[in-house]
């Protein structure tokens, strides 16, 4: 997707961390290690299952924030591009809830948002680079280092491209919208499965992720009073469903030792978590994403 020339993004909305030390769970470099966090808490799983190792002592590390970007700016630098993006997603979530008769201020809707560099501390636990994108529900904050979106491509086979890269940063804010709406606390999550509430919660983030994704070109900036963000190209969308595929369970277990287990799904095969992003693109309400109303999702 491409950000709307002319338009310019506040600063402030991300922070930025550099020179972290916390202490996470000690995982090698590169697929291998990956994996073993990925299928707990890759794109949204429940990072407290795994992130339980002692906080680092914070020393060093240096904190700014993302500051002013443009348009142009956003299209071609990630920093920026993940600020603009989370704007974005404010603006919609920000309509769409009250409509949807859910009760809460600017604040409860916006999470934290935190890009950082080899390892941070966070409200469930240290974090590092190895952990991958996470959502963490105790402070409400979506954690990812940049630098997940190359692994993306180079390990797990995803197409990249911005939109790509949104989909990633629209599916933690869907868990954040989970997290205010109370779907965490009506569902089980330490359940593993092709059924299981973990998956069906999964899913319902990447329909959420759809969900913005369809209106984004017609979500206005109430600064501007322009829409954010250009329709979006079919070539475009193929990058977004491709990221999707690649964070399936079973495409991970397969790059790991290559079998497959539904039995120990968190987040859906590939196919479900396609599908059910475009189910939120194509019907664009919040019912067609009730993952838990189906009987098999």
């Amino acid at each position: 997707m491409t950000f709307q020339g002319g338009g310019r993004f506040e600063g402030g909305r991300v922070e930025s961390r550099r020179g972290g030390r916390g202490r996470g769970i000690a995982v090698g470099g590169g697929l291998g290690g990956l994996v073993l966090v990925a299928l707990v808490v890759l794109l949204g799983g429940d990072p407290s299952q795994l992130l339980q190792g002692p906080a680092g002592d914070g020393g060093g590390e240096q904190v700014s924030q993302v500051g002013d970007c443009s348009a142009e700016q956003a299209n071609s630098d990630r920093a920026c591009r993940l600020s603009a993006t989370v704007q974005s997603l404010d603006a919609y979530w920000e309509q769409v809830l009250p409509a949807a008769g859910v009760q809460a201020s600017a604040e409860q809707v916006q999470p934290g948002v935190v890009e950082f560099a080899q390892a941070t501390d966070t409200g469930c636990g240290a974090a590092s680079a190895s952990t991958g994108p996470f959502y963490c529900p105790p402070d409400r904050t979506i954690y990812l280092d940049l630098s997940f979106h190359d692994l993306l491509v180079s390990q797990y086979g995803s197409a990249g491209g911005p939109l790509a890269e949104m989909y990633v940063v629209a599916h933690e804010y869907g868990h954040h919208v989970q997290n205010v709406t109370g779907v965490f606390d009506r569902t089980d999550r330490s359940g593993t499965g092709d059924d299981s509430d973990s998956v069906r919660v999964e899913l319902q983030a990447d329909c959420y992720a759809g969900l913005w994704a369809g209106h984004a070109a017609t979500t206005v900036d109430p600064d501007t009073g322009v829409t954010y963000l250009e329709p979006i190209t079919r070539g475009q969308l193929a990058d977004a469903l491709s990221a999707a595929a690649a964070v399936g369970d079973d495409h991970i277990q397969q790059q790991s030792d290559g079998g497959v287990d539904p039995d120990t799904w968190t987040h859906g095969s590939g196919e479900q978590r396609q599908r059910w992003f475009t189910t939120g693109y194509e019907q664009g309400t919040l019912a067609a994403c009730d993952t838990f109303a189906v009987t098999e999702p």
